[in-house]
């Protein structure tokens, strides 16, 4: 699908603006590790030194629900300074959506994992993830994935 075409999708468009990455639990939680992988590390880096990373609320539910209890205050603290994508009813609507379109090529996949894509979709944004799942996703819509460069930047799969 050409960038800021209408879905065939009900509820979803996309706008492309792909100036801001949502980073999905994977990502963060990988950055996070002792032993993290570094290019996961350098892209996180690279995305929070150019203010282009941001946050929506089921990665919330997924990093800090998962987190130690030890952690917990330090990543509540650090993700209160990144921008923060609450969802909405109309999210959910886009979701189900999704789930429908996916369901019909044959997909089942984790529900989360579809309001983070639809979202990602709907605001054109691109997701920096490490889960398989959205690179099935977009297979069958426009969902643009991040990739680290050299120094994090950003290069089109």
């Amino acid at each position: 699908m050409k960038a800021g075409t209408t879905s065939p999708i009900p509820f979803l468009t996309s706008t492309t603006d792909l100036t801001m990455v949502l980073v999905d639990s994977s990502a963060w939680i990988e950055g996070f590790r002792p032993k993290g992988r570094i290019e996961v590390k350098c892209a996180l880096e690279g995305l929070l030194g150019e203010q282009k990373a941001l946050w929506c609320s089921p990665v919330r539910l997924e990093v800090l629900g998962g987190a130690r209890k030890t952690e917990k205050r330090k990543l509540a603290g650090y993700f209160q300074s990144l921008p923060y994508r609450r969802c909405t009813e109309e999210d959910w609507d886009r979701s189900v959506a999704l789930s429908w379109k996916l369901r019909g090529e044959g997909l089942i996949l984790p529900w989360m994992d579809i309001l983070i894509a639809s979202i990602a979709i709907h605001d054109g944004l691109r997701i920096f993830t490490l889960d398989k799942h959205f690179e099935q996703i977009a297979q069958f819509v426009p969902l643009h994935l991040y990739t680290p460069g050299y120094g994090g930047s950003y290069k089109e799969k």
